[in-house]
């Protein structure tokens, strides 16, 4: 949205909330000068016929409140796409965005017919739900809107953090490069660590306070984000490339297939229905997990460093059994 539309927005929210306005506390209100206000009023009053009056005493006013800006054209489709994408931004969106999305809902809802909307609501409500699982993270709104100033801004941040895989918090000045949302529960600001002297990931959950430095950054001139988000499995990162081979049997190759999982793989078909998948990537702990959850129908063939780390999740897990059924 332009900044112009958006203002044209606001001053018409301002006179229809309250009795009348001056040009003055619309300026104020929305910290530009008189003048442009002036010349918004002026072009609402010549380019819409907007119903404007002024009026010493009370200023600016609606002498017909029945009137509207005019709406964009949208098709029924394109109107029902975007009710669909807000609901399922705001089962998947978490609460950063929750106040945000239910007032940009209701904006849309006083700028289309009566009837229209209801239908649409109607539809979306009735015929399609979407649900976000126990999986939906706790963001706290002030420090996602702070990343993103800080990502537009270039800003440096100092954060405390709280490291899940070592109970510990730690202090940590980066550079953040872009936020990064993953299966749109997990959010990571990715950015240059000044204590590791490398790009790291930061689970924004787990940031428990952060600062706006005064300090700005450029970006590392190698660094990608197209590029770099490709190399990885999911959202793992840290060491080098390997070349990954899973074998699947046939029961769960059929799920292999429908899906691409990374930008490098291939897959290897076999006579007998299983298939191979062939991959480059770094970070190996989320492909683990990721492999574990085909269960016996999953096979590490390479590289030794992920067949030893599955190896020993599984004898992990065999000796916690044995002892919960040792005990019974």
């Amino acid at each position: 949205m332009s900044r112009h539309l958006e203002r044209l927005l606001q001053i018409d929210h301002l006179l229809r909330s309250s009795g009348g306005q001056t040009s003055l506390s619309l300026a104020r209100a929305l910290e530009v000068s008189d003048r442009t206000i002036r010349d918004d009023l002026a072009f609402l009053r010549d380019r819409y016929h907007a119903p404007l009056e002024y009026r010493k005493k009370t200023g600016w006013r609606y002498t017909d409140l029945a009137w509207r800006l005019p709406s964009v054209s949208l098709s029924k489709g394109e109107l029902f796409a975007l009710t669909l994408g807000a609901r399922m931004l705001e089962a998947y969106a978490g609460s950063a965005y929750e106040q945000e999305l239910r007032s940009s809902i209701e904006r849309l809802s006083e700028r289309l017919p009566e009837q229209t909307w209801i239908d649409l609501q109607q539809l979306a409500d009735e015929r399609i739900v979407f649900r976000a699982g126990a999986q939906m993270v706790n963001l706290n709104p002030l420090i996602w809107q702070q990343l993103l100033e800080a990502c537009r801004t270039s800003k440096r941040v100092w954060i405390r953090y709280y490291a899940a895989t070592r109970l510990e918090e730690s202090e940590r000045v980066i550079d953040p490069y872009l936020l990064h949302i993953y299966r749109a529960t997990n959010p990571y600001v990715i950015g240059f660590c000044h204590k590791r002297q490398e790009i790291r990931w930061f689970r924004i959950d787990r940031i428990q306070e952060l600062r706006l430095l005064d300090e700005t950054f450029e970006r590392k001139s190698n660094f990608d984000p197209k590029t770099y988000l490709q190399k990885i499995f999911q959202h793992e990162v840290g060491g080098h490339p390997v070349s990954v081979a899973i074998w699947f049997d046939a029961s769960v190759a059929p799920f292999i297939r429908e899906r691409r999982w990374h930008v490098t793989q291939e897959i290897e078909e076999h006579l007998d229905g299983s298939l191979t998948l062939h991959l480059t990537t770094s970070g190996l702990n989320d492909l683990k997990r990721w492999v574990l959850g085909y269960g016996k129908g999953a096979v590490v063939q390479a590289p030794t460093e992920l067949v030893e780390l599955v190896k020993a999740e599984v004898e992990g897990m065999s000796r916690s059994y044995h002892l919960l059924i040792t005990k019974e």
